[in-house]
């Protein structure tokens, strides 16, 4: 997605007596945040908008072998900040953090230019190469950490760079998220071009070398940091157990994790039943569901027993705002899974004058939150003037709606079909440019509910949260993908109007989600609106 979310830990900011060195009105420590996330997105985007073809057309998997893939995938990148964001917070420190998951990054990314050789049909059977399907896998796991030690902790430093009461503070994260969505436009322009014309190993090394910039440019910019993202208690990391310090022991554990999670992004296909009472699912999906269970104890003893009567509403009222973002993000996500699948096979992607490859049209999203941005920084106080503005409960069931009624603008290409008997394009588009409109309208209200409605004590494990609930998205989005999944031969398709009526019926089912979703948060609207007690609530970041 490209709206990034925003861990804020509640770490107090620590004053300096020298003035930091300005640049543009700005600590230069934003702008080494900015360049740092930037390339990391950059990255991450550019191996994503090629991942799902390099499964089908490079390993010959099948269809639901890819949206298994790239959905435990995008449920451990985004559960690995849960632990990534605690340990930098009570331990390490934010920069040891992203320079670790940086290193890591690297590592990975690089990794996925290793190809092997392309599969093979020999009667009848395919035949893989295991050995880079083995580096693919380790590749993807040292991603997944890295990620989980660098996301939650980047953007945090962004905050610690101003005072809390600074007017400048919202400017600089506007400039900090313009470097999220200009590495995330960039990426599958550049990334996808080259892995789908010259090979997938020169789009996922480009993407390597991307992080290994970013990496270089946050050590290298270190001083501009003026020392927030530094350990809160040094002594307490150099502590010894067993010979080994406590910072050494986190890198150590990271790494076996890495080794953990290279065996469990393997098992994404393979369904393990713990009780005849409970479904059989992945292990990846009983690793989450673990962690959620431990997690929703967690936040229900602390409401009960810590928590007044108001704290208890707004907190139960962020609950709802996550299961919103949940719900959304399990249909945006089908960008990179259906949305790819179906631009490659039954669309023409001729556009102004050029010819454009699947991967790289996943730049629309990012694409198209750069360009509304400005008008939705400009609509809401104009519309607040008029006592007009949309309440936060109301502003999150509309991006629900305009989720599904994305869907339904592909339904719609799929009914006008060109003379070719292909989709146009300009569908597509128009698509991306309704549902941004819904994550725009959904997304910064969740992350500002994060901080607005959630007691001080406990902002980081409700962010862990916020990031389960997109864990669950990714896993939601593959099952929806799964509908759509056809039998090819290397991606190619045979009969295009069967594909075209198996990409319309996922369409209409996923809109008729989104629709009956954001008609039941209308109904909640009043509710949670009373509930966040909007008055009491701790000020906005």
């Amino acid at each position: 997605m490209s709206l990034e979310q925003n861990p804020l830990h509640p770490i107090p900011n620590i004053h300096h007596s020298h003035q930091p060195e300005m640049l543009l009105g700005h600590p230069k420590g934003l702008y080494v945040c900015f360049f740092t996330e930037m390339w990391e997105r950059f990255s991450f985007y550019g191996m994503k908008a090629l991942l799902f073809l390099y499964l089908i057309k490079y390993h010959l998997f099948t269809d639901e072998f890819g949206y298994n893939v790239i959905g435990a995938y995008g449920a451990l990148v985004y559960a690995m900040p849960v632990v990534g964001g605690l340990l930098a917070d009570r331990y390490i420190g934010m920069r040891k953090a992203v320079i670790f998951g940086g290193v890591l990054l690297v590592l990975g990314h690089l990794g996925m230019a290793y190809e092997g050789h392309q599969a093979v049909i020999i009667a009848g059977e395919v035949q893989r190469d295991e050995q880079a399907l083995q580096v693919f896998y380790l590749s993807l796991a040292l991603i997944i950490v890295g990620v989980g030690f660098l996301k939650p902790n980047i953007s945090t430093i962004v905050g610690q760079l101003y005072p809390a009461t600074s007017p400048k503070r919202d400017s600089g994260f506007t400039i900090f998220y313009a470097g999220i969505n200009l590495g995330a436009t960039l990426a599958p322009l550049i990334c996808a071009y080259l892995g789908e014309t010259y090979g997938w190993k020169y789009g996922f090394g480009l993407a390597g070398l991307g992080m290994l910039v970013g990496l270089i440019v946050f050590i290298r910019g270190k001083k501009h940091l003026q020392g927030y993202a530094e350990p809160r208690d040094p002594a307490r990391i150099l502590k010894k157990t067993a010979g080994i310090t406590t910072e050494q022991w986190i890198y150590l554990s990271a790494i076996g994790s890495v080794v953990l999670v290279w065996g469990l992004i393997q098992t994404h296909s393979l369904v393990l039943s713990l009780s005849s009472l409970l479904p059989a699912v992945s292990p990846v999906i009983w690793f989450l569901h673990s962690v959620s269970l431990l997690l929703v104890l967690g936040i229900g003893w602390f409401m009960v027993k810590h928590c007044n009567p108001i704290e208890r509403q707004q907190m139960s009222a962020l609950l709802l705002f996550i299961l919103a973002g949940l719900v959304f993000f399990a249909l945006y996500e089908q960008t990179y899974g259906s949305w790819v699948a179906f631009s490659d096979r039954v669309m023409d992607r001729n556009m102004l004058g050029l010819e454009w490859s699947a991967g790289q049209l996943t730049f629309l999203g990012a694409f198209f939150v750069i360009s509304l941005s400005p008008i939705f920084a400009w609509l809401w106080p104009a519309l607040a003037r008029k006592n007009c503005d949309p309440s936060k409960p109301v502003k999150t069931a509309l991006g629900i709606l305009f989720a599904g009624l994305s869907f339904m603008v592909l339904v719609l290409g799929i009914q006008m079909p060109l003379s070719s008997g292909f989709v146009s394009i300009w569908f597509l588009v128009a698509a991306y440019f309704v549902l941004e409109i819904g994550e725009l309208l959904l997304s910064p209200i969740g992350l500002s509910a994060v901080t607005q409605l959630s007691v001080k004590r406990v902002v980081s494990v409700m962010m862990g949260a916020w990031f389960l609930g997109t864990s669950y998205s990714e896993i939601l989005a593959a099952e929806l993908n799964k509908l759509a999944a056809i039998d090819t031969q290397g991606g190619t398709i045979s009969d295009v109007p069967s594909a075209m009526a198996l990409y319309e019926q996922l369409f209409i089912f996923s809109a008729q989600i989104g629709v009956v979703m954001a008609l039941v948060f209308f109904a909640l609207a009043p509710l949670m609106k009373r509930m966040m007690h909007e008055k009491t609530a701790v000020s906005e970041v």
